[in-house]
């Protein structure tokens, strides 16, 4: 086994790797020349600065494992990697302290206005009385992602008696109560929070979440933290909310560019800025090394891996009778999440008839990894879904039954939510084509589609036809529609696939039909 390093990693993560493979650590490599020497190397291991784009993988000719001594993969082509049957590995657990630990410096920073007294002190200045800042205690902190960092962050709050609430929609009340937190809406985040801190990925959802309006909804002289990703919060509308006095100031580890440069915001007395340095610390940097070290020797030798960011293998005998079925609950579980409401704290994925003789893990992982990849964003695989649900509190369990009734074969899964159980069960029509059939005891024949209208309405006539209606007039084309109902005037489901995605404004329309109880849009 041979493994390339293009940068500089610690010392413990180098000799892990070379007590079974022979290792070369080649840095400040130009990328060309980073490419003509991949060919022989089973292995590439780099950090944050090597682009390791889909030409560099291409001349990797020989490359099983990229491994990323960190946890983002926004340098790695992960999809090409993917196409090469190359499998991408990280270290998702190395700097989670790092990172909670600077939020906490940060914070406190910012609360008592530390670099800009500092700089005054250096410039021969005592201005006592110019940098009298603010308290943590009995403040209200408001965490946005109460993921990992996010816990560890809520944990390190309590400490100061802060009172501490958050918003994370897949977090269940038991979890956060165990960590002394109050879960709340966005906008009870924005209203009630002294300190707000971002702990979440950058995808669709999360980019600008933070803007002008939220920033409107705030408490005045608010402070915001970011040590996540750039670009959650808009910098010009920060920079001009700190400006006018509306913000009192903002601590801020990473930026929408980076490096990034001239930023408007960096010229700000009232704001903290570092160079991303949340998950730099020596610690952090040994963990990280010796995680993503494990990683790839475990990637080589075909071991089960814990932080794979690519989807692993699958034994080539199950494959052939599972990859449809892994198909099928990947859609159900990215169905499930954003058709029903709650925060999990139960899934149970039960396998009925003949595919009961076969592991239920890879379904119950494929389930999961379409759960959360709609919550977290991309990076998410059926190896790290079930790590994501452990962190979270979410308990997961497994049943098998030769009998599946109607069906030949059935996978069906119950979930516990906060807003009581929920079911959903999906089979094969023919060998290949995945049905939903059953939501929440209504038997229904839901193809999966790219874009689905879901709605739960009362049963009565005209409501189907009003929606039709509304859907034609902002030209969107229905390809197929299905209608579950238990009882003639209770209480109906029905799911539209639509050939695009739908905007708001036609989503609102559709929820002002009289009848409609709730509608929204399931996107696979």
């Amino acid at each position: 086994m041979r493994v390339i390093v293009s940068e500089p990693i610690s010392e413990q993560g180098l000799e892990i790797l070379r007590r079974e493979a022979s290792v070369d650590v080649f840095l400040d490599l130009s990328a060309e020349d980073l490419a003509s020497r991949l060919p022989g190397y089973d292995a590439l291991l780099v950090r944050s600065q090597t682009k390791v784009t889909a030409s560099l993988i291409a001349a990797g000719t020989d490359l099983k494992v990229i491994g990323r001594a960190g946890v983002g993969v926004d340098n790695i082509d992960v999809e090409a990697a993917s196409e090469r049957g190359i499998i991408v590995v990280n270290a998702p657990e190395g700097n989670i302290i790092a990172a909670a630990e600077h939020t906490m410096a940060m914070m406190a920073a910012l609360a008592r206005n530390i670099p800009a007294a500092h700089a005054s002190l250096c410039n021969a200045k005592w201005q006592r009385n110019s940098f009298i800042g603010v308290e943590l205690y009995k403040k209200t902190l408001g965490i946005v992602g109460l993921g990992q960092v996010g816990s560890e962050v809520a944990k390190r709050a309590k400490g100061f008696d802060m009172r501490v609430i958050a918003f994370d929609p897949y977090v269940s009340t038991t979890r956060a109560e165990k960590l002394g937190v109050r879960l709340a809406t966005l906008d009870e985040i924005w209203r009630e929070s002294d300190f707000i801190t971002f702990h979440v990925p950058k995808t669709k959802e999360t980019a600008y979440m933070v803007g002008a309006r939220e920033l409107g909804l705030m408490k005045e002289g608010v402070r915001l933290v970011n040590c996540a990703r750039g670009g959650i919060i808009d910098e010009a509308a920060l920079c001009e909310a700190i400006t006018s006095g509306k913000v009192g100031g903002a601590a801020l580890d990473v930026f929408e560019s980076e490096p990034p440069g001239a930023c408007p915001l960096l010229k700000l007395d009232q704001v903290v800025g570092t160079p991303h340095l949340g998950g730099s610390t020596y610690e952090a940097q040994v963990n990280v090394a010796v995680e993503v070290a494990e990683q790839i020797l475990a990637a080589l030798k075909g071991l089960p891996l814990t932080a794979a960011v690519n989807a692993p293998s699958i034994p080539s005998e199950a494959l052939a009778v599972l990859a449809p079925y892994i198909t099928l609950a990947e859609h159900m579980g990215s169905f499930f999440v954003q058709a029903m409401d709650g925060g999990i704290h139960t899934v149970e994925i039960s396998c009925l008839g003949e595919i009961a003789s076969y592991p239920v893990t890879p379904l119950t992982n494929s389930f999961l990894k379409g759960l959360f990849k709609i919550m977290l964003g991309n990076g998410i695989n059926a190896v790290n879904a079930p790590v994501l649900a452990r962190q979270r509190g979410i308990r997961i369990s497994e049943t098998k039954s030769a009998s599946a009734r109607d069906f030949a074969n059935l996978v069906s899964v119950r979930v516990d939510t906060d807003q009581g159980t929920r079911t959903i069960a999906g089979t094969l029509f023919g060998t290949q084509e995945p049905r939903i059939v059953q939501l929440d005891g209504y038997r229904m024949d839901i193809s999966p589609a790219p874009y689905m209208l879901v709605s739960e309405h009362i049963d009565k006539p005209g409501i189907i036809g009003k929606v039709g209606t509304i859907l034609g007039t902002h030209r969107v084309n229905i390809a197929g529609m299905q209608v579950g109902r238990k009882s003639i005037g209770g209480e109906a489901v029905m799911v539209l696939q639509v050939d695009h995605d739908l905007e708001a404004p036609v989503l609102r329309a559709v929820e002002e039909v009289d009848g409609i109880i709730g509608a929204r849009v399931v996107r696979l």
